[in-house]
């Protein structure tokens, strides 16, 4: 009997040191793309266990072209997903609050790569190739704003209209297809490469969202879920070989087709970006100043139709 009861005492400590994930749920994951060293913080964040060792069930699932990742956070199918700031603002003035539970990104990474080694900013009405899925907000304000009249094209995933000739010019993400337009021969240079960030459109991209009903619920196992994956971001800067193992695991699971090459290149780009020009640190923080300028650009070009406040996006306490 003494030896039954010492194992219960012993039993309800153990439960009492464990951190527990909040009511047991697991939290379903939803990176915003398809699987790439862009998330890698996360890959390793449940590669190394880090999830686990916070107390909270994480799992993975990458969208797909029926189910994209907002989709997926509107049907319930996941619990937090990666958003870009703008696209965060615009899901809000929609009607669906969010909170911003984490941020990685501290810059942009948008850049225009005009063909024939041109300015973009010289192509008055050029055929702009532009994600379908989004992430060009910024690019549409510039337009506008600049009186450029661009016409765009909306294209699902790669370069490949771009090098055949079908653009004047596309937009790309630093970590991403301007390292694809690189391996398919184009030319770079300061004349044809467009960088946002270099032109007063500085503003933060990826982070990760929750609904605001979500996170008012489970609170704890938000905060912990954020720390942790904090910890898979920290761990893959001082790792990266490391990191890129466990990224190509993910990719290869998941049926990409890409090389260890280009995700070298992403990582290491990825991590730049969440360096703060400023500070020179990875803040892992949502800017108010930034948060103020992409509300008054879109507001100004009526990509929304209010304001949409810091204080909206983050938990106030």
């Amino acid at each position: 009997m003494k030896q039954t009861l010492y194992h219960l005492i012993f039993i309800a400590m153990m439960a009492i040191s464990q951190p527990a994930a909040a009511q047991d749920e697991t939290i379903v994951f939803t990176p915003q793309w398809t699987a790439q060293a862009q998330f890698a913080g996360y890959y390793v964040a449940e590669a190394k266990g880090f999830y686990r060792e916070a107390g909270v069930k994480v799992r993975i699932e990458h969208p797909s072209a029926t189910q994209p990742a907002m989709s997926r956070l509107r049907k319930n199918l996941c619990q937090a997903t990666t958003l870009q700031l703008c696209q965060a603002m615009e899901i809000v003035d929609g009607g669906i609050p969010l909170v911003n539970i984490l941020q990685t990104s501290m810059n942009n990474a948008m850049v225009i790569v005009s063909a024939r080694n041109k300015d973009p900013l010289t192509q008055k009405g050029a055929r702009v190739g532009i994600w379908s899925v989004g992430f060009g907000q910024l690019a549409i304000c510039m337009s506008i704003k600049d009186h450029l009249n661009y016409q765009w094209v909306r294209f699902a995933q790669n370069v490949n209209l771009f090098v055949a000739g079908a653009f004047d010019a596309t937009l790309a993400m630093s970590y991403n297809e301007y390292y694809q337009l690189v391996q398919a021969g184009i030319k770079m240079t300061d004349k044809n490469v467009y960088r946002f960030c270099d032109h007063g459109y500085n503003v933060q991209e990826d982070g990760v969202y929750m609904t605001r009903d979500y996170y008012v619920k489970h609170k704890e196992q938000a905060r912990r879920f954020a720390q942790a994956s904090r910890k898979g971001w920290e761990w893959a800067a001082k790792h990266p070989e490391e990191t890129l193992d466990i990224v190509m695991r993910y990719v290869e699971k998941n049926h990409i087709a890409t090389n260890r090459v280009l995700q070298r290149l992403m990582l290491k780009e990825v991590l730049r970006l969440q360096v703060d020009r400023e500070s020179k640190k990875r803040e892992f923080r949502l800017r108010p100043d930034m948060v103020r300028q992409a509300s008054r650009l879109m507001v100004e070009n009526q990509m929304l139709g209010r304001e949409v406040t810091y204080s909206e996006l983050i938990d106030e306490k």
